[in-house]
């Protein structure tokens, strides 16, 4: 997957989760958002309705997500310059062991 291609579904992942979360299919939600061109047009839902966002008053922080964006690009071009990275393996769980047994 491109690099352009990646950012482009992360952008879309908030509408996709509130979509789902609302009890719809998320991918249906973002193609029918994405094909308006309208910049404020998308799926409020609390009324379940498309309609332009500014004027039914929802508002979203774009600081979030683009505060989130530049933080994994960061983390990405760390790891890419990075010549190792230091992780903890997951600790092996041993077997429940089995308790005394019954006296009948």
């Amino acid at each position: 997957m491109s690099g352009i291609r990646l950012i482009n579904r992360a952008l879309e992942e908030p509408l996709r989760m509130i979509a789902q979360n609302a009890g719809h299919e998320g991918y249906i939600i973002v193609e029918k958002v994405r094909a308006n061109d309208n910049v404020s047009f998308g799926f409020n839902a609390e009324t379940e309705k498309y309609e332009d966002l500014m004027q039914a008053g929802v508002l979203d922080p774009v600081k979030v997500s683009r505060t989130a964006l530049q933080n994994a690009a960061s983390v990405a071009g760390l790891l890419l310059t990075t010549e190792a990275v230091v992780s903890e393996l997951p600790e092996k769980k041993k077997a429940a062991s089995g308790g005394p047994e019954m006296d009948y």
